[in-house]
């Protein structure tokens, strides 16, 4: 049987498969994926080949599909080891929040840069519209230009209020939907709001750091009522950039991309060199600084802030 990895939970899988059925499934003896070192070797998202197990109700994952693109994280405590979030999308939302907890401009950049690396198109969904003041507006302002004129999406929400709501499901319509974003920044909460029924667990924001405490253990994908999937993820409290080489990653960023051309020499860095034009586009504020305050964080691999 063929099968969709709907739920990841460590060493067992759920698989929905080609009657609807959903099977709890282990892998088949020795598994290899990927030429990299992951902890995971089958992600929620993958594609399947699903044996059932003798005289029991679980199955046995066989044999897994070519992937369309898969997004990664380096795992913060092994730096040799990465963890596979989710394979197949088609997109990828992150949720930010301005205050309670904060994400800061670097952590959004580390994500971008991910799902650049693997071609999965990204969004900005800015939660907890209803806890604004006249200052946070406009610092919400500031946040969306930087990323709207680095050609990324922008949309303001409250999962609490369900506003906007309805902008964010004709986005998810009929697409594969990673949601992303720090411990309490509204995912569960957002989920609930789409999926009516769904009732996953939310949580209140640790005292002592402002970061939201996890909810979400496990990835976990869920059938939108109005077509498409959506899938849950823990939330992310640092991201390290994995398998990216340095003269690679300022194709990372569209707004480098789009000037290395012009560069006086083809294996500028974006340092220090004569006749860069990515440094005289930051000098003439063509460039967000906190963008190339990003790429410099990156390419030195002080790539972990929160």
């Amino acid at each position: 049987m063929q099968g969709l990895v709907i739920k990841s939970t460590g060493s067992w899988y759920e698989v929905v498969v080609d009657n609807g059925e959903t099977i709890n499934c282990r892998i088949k003896g020795k598994f290899r994926t990927l030429d990299i070192k992951t902890t995971n070797p089958i992600a929620v998202g993958d594609h399947v080949d699903v044996e059932p197990e003798p005289e029991q109700d679980t199955g046995l994952i066989t044999a897994l599909h070519p992937r369309k693109n898969y997004i990664i994280r380096k795992s913060v405590n092994l730096s040799k080891q990465a963890q596979i979030i989710a394979a197949n999308l088609d997109q990828a939302f992150l949720i930010v929040t301005l205050a309670s907890p904060r994400t800061s401009l670097g952590f959004i950049d580390r994500f971008l840069v991910t799902a650049e690396a693997y071609a999965i198109p990204a969004r900005l969904i800015f939660n907890k519209l209803d806890l604004f003041s006249d200052e946070g507006l406009d610092i919400l302002k500031q946040y969306q230009e930087i990323y709207e004129k680095a050609g990324y999406p922008c949309y303001s929400v409250s999962a609490v209020e369900q506003t906007n709501l309805e902008q964010i499901k004709e986005l998810l319509k009929d697409q594969v939907t990673l949601v992303s974003g720090h411990s309490g920044v509204g995912k569960s909460t957002l989920i609930n709001a789409l999926l009516p029924g769904s009732q996953l667990k939310t949580g209140d924001i640790s005292d002592w750091s402002d970061k939201g405490k996890h909810t979400t253990t496990f990835a976990e994908m869920f059938d939108l009522p109005f077509g498409g999937y959506l899938i849950d993820t823990p939330g992310i409290r640092e991201l390290g950039v994995f398998d990216i080489e340095k003269q690679e990653l300022g194709r990372l960023f569209p707004e480098i991309r789009e000037l290395m051309s012009d560069c006086k020499f083809h294996n500028c860095r974006h340092i220090n060199e004569p006749g860069c034009a990515v440094l005289r586009a930051v000098e003439n504020d063509e460039i967000e600084p906190s963008r190339y305050d990003s790429y410099l964080s990156i390419y030195h691999n002080y790539d972990t802030r929160a």
